[in-house]
C-alpha cells in the first residue's frame, strides 16, 4: 500500500466521494439512500458542513487517489445540540480491510475535538455493516440503542444501531459555559 494521507476535503475530491457513496447506494444497505447523489449534491453538503465548522476529511494515497472519507453533520438543527454531530465514514471498496477506516476515523475524531465538539453519534445499519460497527466500537463508541424496521431498501425492512462517543473537553475553557458558575 502506498502512503496514506488524511486531510480536509477539497472541491476536487467531490467526484471521487460521489462515486464511493453511490457504490453503496446501488449495492448495499449501509446507506438508506435509494437515489444516487450528484457532484452538486456533494458541493452543497460540503459547503454546509464547512459553514457549521464540522470536520470533513478524506483519506488519499500519495498519488492523490481518494480511498475514503469521514464527515460530520449536525445531529439536530436545534441550538442545544450544537456540540453533537452524526458521523459518516465510507471507503472505496478496494480500501476495505486495510486499516484505512481506522486511520480516517482517528483523524476525524481528533478534528472533532479540535473543533470543540463533544458528542459523536454513529447511526449504522443493522445489517451488512458489521465492519463499521466493529470499527466504531474499537474507537471507543458505545452502544446506546437500536431501532428496528424504520426503513426499507431493496424490498426489506431495515433498522439502525446507535453508537455514541463522548469527546473530552475543558469545561472551564468552554465558551458555552463560561460565566455559568460551573
Amino acid at each position: 500500500m502506498s502512503a496514506l494521507r488524511v486531510r480536509p476535503v477539497a472541491d476536487a475530491d467531490l467526484p471521487a466521494i460521489r462515486d464511493i457513496y453511490n457504490h453503496y447506494v446501488r449495492t448495499s444497505t449501509v446507506t438508506y439512500d435509494e437515489i444516487e447523489s450528484t457532484e452538486e449534491d456533494w458541493a452543497q453538503k460540503s459547503a454546509k458542513i464547512a459553514a457549521a465548522g464540522i470536520p470533513f476529511l478524506v483519506a488519499e494515497t500519495d498519488a492523490g487517489d481518494v480511498l475514503g472519507y469521514a464527515l460530520g453533520q449536525p445531529w439536530s438543527p436545534k441550538s442545544a445540540y450544537r456540540f453533537t454531530i452524526e458521523n459518516s465514514i465510507y471507503l472505496a471498496p478496494s480500501a476495505a480491510g486495510r486499516g484505512i477506516g481506522r486511520a480516517l476515523l482517528a483523524e476525524f475524531l481528533d478534528a472533532c475535538r479540535s473543533a470543540g465538539l463533544r458528542q459523536v453519534i454513529a447511526v449504522i445499519a443493522d445489517r451488512g455493516a458489521d465492519a463499521s460497527i466493529a470499527l466504531h466500537r474499537k474507537a471507543g463508541f458505545v452502544d446506546v440503542g437500536r431501532l428496528t424496521d424504520v426503513g426499507e431498501k431493496f424490498g426489506e425492512s431495515q433498522g439502525v444501531f446507535f453508537l455514541q462517543k463522548s469527546l473530552p473537553f475543558d469545561r472551564l475553557r468552554d465558551p458555552a459555559i463560561k460565566g455559568s458558575g460551573a
